[in-house]
């Protein structure tokens, strides 16, 4: 096994034509912008690597990634920032995070996804970044951002409806229901279910086995069968952010956000 690269809070290795990206943000993974860029250079990185053929993308930790921390790293001049309304702070902090996550969408090499805990929120739109997800029993996944008084992004009214049925997406989206491993894969969010301490293991094998094709043709095949997903994806993201941005300024938005952070229900009053 070698390390590729060097990345903020991630790790690359490669064996045996299979790469592991490794998030190293224990215990939860949130996610900010520098994180998503991360991942996307590693990809576009790996891209251009001959002796990779496949891609888990795993992380650290209890969690997947548990949702996005939007108070994190997105490397904008705070100054600049003090001179133009939250408003539009927020539009330029989530519109250069979401340009990152279309990239994710736009690489060549098939990713496997080891989700062996929570995914939540943008967490979840980072799961549906793979091709496939290996998953666990103690695994959930939600898009919980009704219960922050919010809008989805990261391009997941397009990618989740399309992969489990428009019932199953508004199902999850209106009501923010976490949905169990077994769950996941009825409804065919996941593809394999395993033992949580065997999810990287089984993820790696499954993406040995699509290594084990040639790599010219599963490219091909993927390029066709995925063909337009990161225009797609950029179109959901930017009525997502259009959607978001006053959503962010409402009361309930303030109470789904604070009632989530003291772990109560929360009061929403339409307004």
């Amino acid at each position: 096994m070698s390390a590729i690269g060097k990345y903020e809070d991630i790790q690359v290795t490669l064996e045996r034509h299979v790469a592991t990206v490794t998030i190293q943000r224990a215990p939860f993974n949130y996610f900010d912008y520098n994180l998503i860029c991360a991942i996307a250079d590693a990809f576009d990185d790996l891209d251009k690597l001959d002796d990779c053929r496949a891609i888990v993308l795993a992380a650290e930790g209890k969690a997947f990634c548990a949702g996005a921390n939007f108070g994190g790293g997105d490397a904008i001049n705070r100054e600049e920032e003090e001179s133009k309304s939250e408003e539009s702070a927020f539009r330029r902090r989530s519109g250069r995070l979401y340009g990152e996550a279309v990239r994710l969408f736009g690489n060549k090499k098939p990713v496997v996804c080891a989700v062996q805990g929570a995914a939540i929120g943008g967490g979840l739109g980072l799961a549906l970044v793979g091709d496939f997800r290996v998953t666990c029993p103690e695994a959930r996944f939600a898009a919980n951002f009704s219960r922050l008084g919010f809008h989805p992004g990261f391009g997941l009214s397009h990618t989740l409806p399309a992969l489990i049925g428009q019932q199953n997406a508004h199902l999850m989206f209106y009501t923010g229901r976490r949905i169990k491993g077994e769950q996941a894969i009825e409804w065919g969010m996941a593809d394999q279910i395993v033992p949580q301490d065997q999810v990287l293991k089984t993820a790696t094998e499954l993406a040995s086995e699509i290594a084990g094709s040639a790599p010219l043709a599963v490219q091909s095949i993927r390029a066709t069968v995925r063909r337009g997903l990161a225009d797609r994806v950029r179109a959901a993201t930017d009525h997502e952010l259009n959607e978001q941005e006053w959503l962010i300024q409402t009361a309930d938005s303030a109470e789904g956000i604070k009632a989530t952070a003291e772990r109560r229900e929360p009061v929403f009053n339409n307004k």
